[in-house]
């Protein structure tokens, strides 16, 4: 009896603890924010062909990836650029199915790593309840992070915190604009996916750390809005810039030098790119003190919010491309408005630009010799250490060289194609052509007529130290073909070229 007794208190005891732990488990999965929130993550399956810009006229090969989405209104899937950037096709898969969804692109902002998909059979969209955006996160908030990282295939879920706000360079662009930190186990797959506050969208996981464990970045609102805004007239135009150089003024000495008083604070130009925005109303010499009436700091950082800072750049960026901010400049102690119209995207103003997704690359032969813009794109056959393993030259122009005529382009001397007409020169290469018979070039384009519309009986390339390939001009031309055809390169130029 005594025995019966005591497994009869043990059953008692296991059937309260299974009463009392199952209701918690079913209110989770009940819970309306988080079933709607899963039903509106999605997966994304993308096909690649990048191209490959040391042989400019192949391609890489196909291969795949995987990437996290959100369905927002409209019938449409907001994820990263990176996500989708160089495909040949794209699927999505609903959570909890296992039919995927041909799904296609309607934009990308491969500046701010965003993109918009869509899936023409509404099948798809059933049952979903799209997300919405939230504001911008307060630092120290609580955030959860929906995706499907890699080592599984189901939806994963990670609580972490938004630890810093502050512009960063973006990985996909490296365009520095607004970015959340956020202290939360995000990996490899994850791109893409919603970081959300209550049933909000605050941010688009974009990012992390190879050698940093629990730490990613986020797409802030700001940037997603100002992505779904410039949409809005069916055109994406990009973020915009003004073409204007500065730097800090921290030093008191140069602050007296330029006539600001002690309560005035800016940055002072030092270029303005020609052919920008500003060429011929911002000058060397000025002092910017203020954007839209948003005061500058010395450091060259603006308050965005009570208390935290981040790069003056930010009240341009939050510009349409096509509007006009106001300067408030001290011009020899004068101070004084000027309005410049924003008519060019990031990146417009420099010499090389950034890097490249979804296009051919550019290029040009001629008696073996391969010509072709300096990018990101080549500088990236080093691979992930290219910024110190590439050719200096090549680094240097990228990184210092700023852009003297508008519509200018670095043009490079790939390397050399060997046959005896270009004998002597096999081993060149990677080296800035900066002349044509002597005369200046100021693009690739600018080559190819110099080169075609010669009647000198020899072709001189010369680079900036003054060295020179001489190929005679007839031989050259005619041996074009037949180094071509024992190279297996289908055109002497690109497509955008012929």
């Amino acid at each position: 009896m005594e025995r019966t007794r005591t497994t009869f208190s043990l059953l008692t005891i296991a059937l309260a603890l299974a009463l009392l732990f199952v209701p918690v488990r079913g209110r989770a999965e009940r819970d309306p924010n988080h079933v709607k929130i899963k039903n509106a993550t999605v997966k994304i399956f993308t096909v690649v062909n990048p191209a490959d810009y040391a042989n400019p006229w192949n391609m890489l090969g196909t291969g795949s990836q995987a990437g996290s989405g959100c369905v927002i209104s409209g019938n449409r899937i907001l994820t990263n650029a990176h996500v989708i950037s160089d495909h040949t096709f794209i699927q999505v898969r609903r959570f909890g199915e296992s039919k995927k969804y041909p799904a296609r692109l309607i934009a990308v902002s491969h500046e701010a790593d965003l993109a918009l998909l869509t899936v023409d059979d509404k099948d798809f969209f059933k049952g979903i309840e799209p997300l919405e955006l939230g504001g911008l996160p307060e630092v120290q908030q609580d955030v959860v992070v929906y995706g499907y990282p890699y080592g599984g295939d189901t939806l994963s879920t990670t609580k972490g915190v938004i630890s810093r706000i502050e512009h960063q360079v973006y990985a996909h662009s490296m365009v520095s604009l607004l970015a959340a930190q956020i202290d939360a186990a995000i990996n490899p797959g994850s791109s893409g996916g919603p970081v959300i506050i209550g049933d909000k969208v605050v941010g688009v996981v974009m990012e992390m750390f190879g050698s940093m464990q629990s730490i990613g970045y986020m797409v802030p609102v700001p940037v997603i809005e100002h992505f779904l805004k410039d949409l809005a007239d069916g055109r994406y135009d990009g973020f915009p810039e003004d073409g204007i150089a500065c730097q800090p003024m921290e030093n008191e000495s140069i602050r007296r030098m330029y006539r600001m008083k002690k309560e005035q604070t800016g940055v002072l130009v030092f270029r303005v790119v020609p052919g920008s925005p500003a060429e011929g109303l911002v000058f060397p010499g000025d002092v910017i003190m203020a954007i839209d009436g948003h005061d500058i700091a010395n450091n060259a950082t603006v308050e965005f919010r009570e208390q935290e800072r981040t790069s003056m750049n930010y009240y341009t960026e939050m510009h349409q491309v096509g509007e006009t901010e106001v300067l408030t400049i001290l011009r020899k102690g004068r101070e004084i408005k000027v309005e410049v119209r924003l008519t060019d995207k990031v990146g417009t103003n420099q010499l090389v630009p950034l890097e490249r997704y979804d296009v051919q690359p550019a290029y040009y032969i001629f008696g073996g010799l391969i010509f072709a813009p300096l990018t990101v794109n080549y500088l990236k056959n080093w691979g992930d250490g290219w910024i110190n393993a590439a050719p200096t030259n090549l680094i240097n122009t990228y990184l210092f060289e700023p852009l003297k005529e508008e519509g200018e382009e670095a043009v490079i001397l790939m390397r050399v194609l060997p046959d005896e007409v270009n004998r002597g020169y096999h081993g060149s290469g990677n080296f800035r052509v900066m002349t044509v018979n002597g005369k200046r070039i100021k693009n690739l384009k600018d080559l190819i007529s110099r080169i075609e519309g010669s009647r000198d009986p020899f072709i001189v390339i010369g680079d900036r130290w003054g060295t020179k390939i001489v190929l005679d001009r007839e031989k050259a031309k005619s041996a074009t073909a037949r180094i071509m055809k024992i190279y297996r390169v289908p055109h002497d130029r690109s497509a955008d070229l012929r």
